[in-house]
């Protein structure tokens, strides 16, 4: 039986002037299926050859064959750029001749056209190809990573606390506490260099932008001693600052802001008063 979008390995039963005609030996030619010209993806096939095609329903409902494979096949999750709003909902571009639905209800959010995001592809109740955003059924959490492995993630959704929850390797679940973060963060993001810090019992993935303690530290007192040079060896930030100046200025949490402080002011680089911090 010839599965809609998935490959499959066809029989060419029969040529004519705008390709070849695909199918299943000994199966009714009424079931054959047409694989075009155009979609030979520069290979040669002959009469008689098996060939490995991607099945999907043309623009007319039609089953249709390709060479020229795709992004994302049933039951993927994929990353997919966002190509129109109409009507009827919004289109992504999965690599085939036909961009498949997003239907309104199937949109977990507000999207951007030529943005990308994270779909899950299946089946409509017609037995076309359609897409969701709502891919949290569809994760995995039986990863083989583990504490201190770096990976790469996208974010696609947030928690009620602004935890956000990423998907990594389009297949594995994995959220970023909201305390793990000092920049926003968006739904479509992909984010890289990213540390496992736990592993919970359900098998997600906790993850962390932010670098070994050492280094983030390091990184944060050059930030600072370059904030003082560039303001005359001042700054009206210290221990006292608010958590919301010193995340959105220095880009890290209270707690390391104020062990970097302590750290240059042990180095002798750095005196601290009630009106900031200044150079030595």
């Amino acid at each position: 039986m010839i599965k809609l979008g998935e490959y499959n390995k066809l029989i060419v039963k029969r040529e004519t002037n705008f390709g070849y005609f695909v199918g299943e030996e000994g199966a009714n030619s009424n079931d054959d299926v047409l694989l075009h010209n155009r979609l030979l993806n520069k290979q040669k096939v002959a009469v008689g050859d098996e060939i490995e095609v991607f099945i999907y329903m043309d623009s007319e409902g039609r089953l249709s064959a390709t060479l020229e494979y795709p992004k994302a096949k049933l039951g993927d999750i994929a990353y997919l750029k966002v190509v129109a709003h109409t009507k009827i909902g919004s289109f992504v571009d999965v690599g085939l001749p036909k961009d498949i639905l997003v239907p309104f209800k199937q949109q977990t959010f507000e999207m951007t056209k030529g943005e990308r995001y994270l779909f899950y592809i299946y089946l409509d109740k017609t037995g076309r190809l359609a897409a969701t955003t709502d891919i949290f059924p569809y994760l995995s959490t039986e990863s083989d990573y583990k504490i201190g492995d770096t990976v790469e993630g996208i974010v696609y959704g947030f928690q009620t606390n602004n935890t956000a929850m990423l998907c990594v390797d389009n297949k594995y679940d994995a959220i970023i506490l909201n305390n793990e973060y000092f920049t926003e963060l968006k739904i479509g993001e992909k984010l890289e260099n990213l540390r496992v810090i736990k592993v919970y019992e359900d098998g997600k993935l906790g993850l962390s932008p932010r670098g070994e303690r050492a280094t983030e530290l390091d990184t944060l007192e050059k930030a600072i001693m370059s904030y003082l040079e560039g303001n005359d060896g001042f700054m009206r930030f210290n221990d006292k600052s608010s958590p919301e100046e010193i995340k959105t200025v220095f880009n890290s949490s209270k707690k390391n802001f104020k062990r970097a402080l302590g750290v240059l002011m042990k180095k002798n680089l750095i005196t601290q008063d009630a009106d900031g911090c200044h150079r030595v």
